[in-house]
């Protein structure tokens, strides 16, 4: 099968392009991350259609790397709600904030997206083993999406990680390891599975198509705002594909006559204890330093050398945003709040995009009357003891 869209290398120049078959990783000449360009776009016109669709994320099917015929592997992911915040806008001068909550995906976080359109393309490509490292979400979504698809998934996570969400990973029938270290660590002894055995690394950016589903992210947004884009999102960035994914959407939505407004603003949050994105942007640089002894609450932030680092300071640049870093306390107490004051159930991920947003609100790099969407990344529950 020809499939209808074409690999583009995210460094390469002049832009390096191959075919899309087989099971991709990374450029074969430097290593960066192959992006998906697609031979024709949707029009307009086909809105139309969402009406008879089911509110997940394959209802943008015609945005996403899915050939006429092909059936995703799919829990129902996508669809999550975009939640105004009345009583913490208010207290921290904003009019018009709203909450996309991620936490009611199929397995408790917005891994799922990524998850689900990377394992589809890869069972489709011929695979039935697949290894992924992880601070926890990620594991948790392979571990599902491999057992949906009849496959292996062999998952590295530091031992630190969360025990709830380990637990769920093997509840999933995920093959689990435990290392001492950190995600990079995990990512090391992730390729050498995959070297050794063939499994296929879905490791973030490692593959083209976790981005792809995570580009649903902002194709939802959007649709929700009724085809407008807000003026600011705030997100929590750790591997940075959710990033990097809405930045594409939204530039893909306004080439092809989707959306007409302004792109948002995109603002990156990490924590204080692991913050290589904030280092580079404040810094002018175009890739990140390795973070020495990553240490966060936070463990989907605990992301010391992200792959991604060049695309998400090119989103961050392109869209007049920038980027700030949280401490561990303000995370946690932001996190609190959204579950006693909204009655979110956040994770500490989430807690991170809320202290950052109000951090940015004091700075004057968001206005009051701006409208602005903070991402709650997942379930609270899962980091509970």
């Amino acid at each position: 099968m020809i499939l209808p869209w074409t690999l583009e290398c995210s460094a390469c120049v002049p832009s390096r392009r191959r075919a899309a078959d087989g099971l991709p990783g990374v450029c074969e000449s430097c290593g960066a991350p192959y992006l998906v360009r697609y031979a024709a776009a949707p029009g307009p016109e086909v809105k139309t259609l969402l009406r008879e669709r089911r509110w997940t994320m394959w209802r943008y099917r015609e945005w996403l790397p899915l050939a006429d015929g092909e059936r995703p592997v799919t829990l129902g992911e996508g669809g999550t709600p975009l939640l105004a915040a009345p009583r913490l806008g208010p207290r921290y001068g904003f009019e018009n904030l709203w909450i996309k909550e991620e936490g009611t995906n199929p397995t408790g976080s917005f891994k799922a997206r990524g998850l689900a359109v990377a394992v589809t393309r890869a069972v489709l490509g011929g695979a039935r083993r697949f290894v992924v490292p992880t601070a926890g979400n990620a594991g948790v979504a392979l571990a599902a999406y491999a057992a949906r698809a009849g496959a292996q998934a062999r998952v590295y996570a530091p031992a630190t990680t969360p025990p709830l969400i380990l637990s769920q990973i093997k509840a999933f029938g995920g093959d689990l390891v435990l290392l001492n270290g950190h995600i990079g660590d995990c990512g090391k002894a992730a390729r050498a599975f995959a070297a050794e055995t063939g499994a296929v690394d879905v490791s973030t950016l490692r593959e083209p198509y976790r981005i792809e589903g995570k580009k649903t992210l902002g194709l939802e947004l959007a649709e929700q705002l009724g085809w407008t884009l807000p003026d600011a999102i705030v997100y929590p960035t750790g591997g940075g594909t959710g990033l990097i994914g809405m930045w594409k959407a939204f530039q893909e939505l306004r080439a092809n006559a989707w959306v007409h407004d302004a792109l948002p603003r995109m603002y990156s949050v990490q924590a204080a204890g692991c913050a290589p994105v904030i280092q580079a942007f404040e810094a002018g640089a175009d890739w990140c330093t390795p973070w020495p002894d990553p240490a966060t609450v936070a463990a989907g932030l605990r992301v010391p050398g992200p792959l991604g680092d060049r695309l998400m300071l090119r989103a961050l640049r392109e869209s007049r945003g920038g980027a700030v870093a949280v401490s561990d306390e303000a995370l946690t107490r932001a996190a609190n709040e959204l579950q006693t004051v909204e009655g979110l159930d956040a994770a500490p991920e989430g807690g991170a995009a809320l202290a950052g947003a109000v951090e940015l609100r004091r700075r004057g790099l968001i206005q009051p009357g701006e409208r602005g969407v903070v991402f709650n990344t997942g379930a609270g529950w899962l980091y509970r003891a």
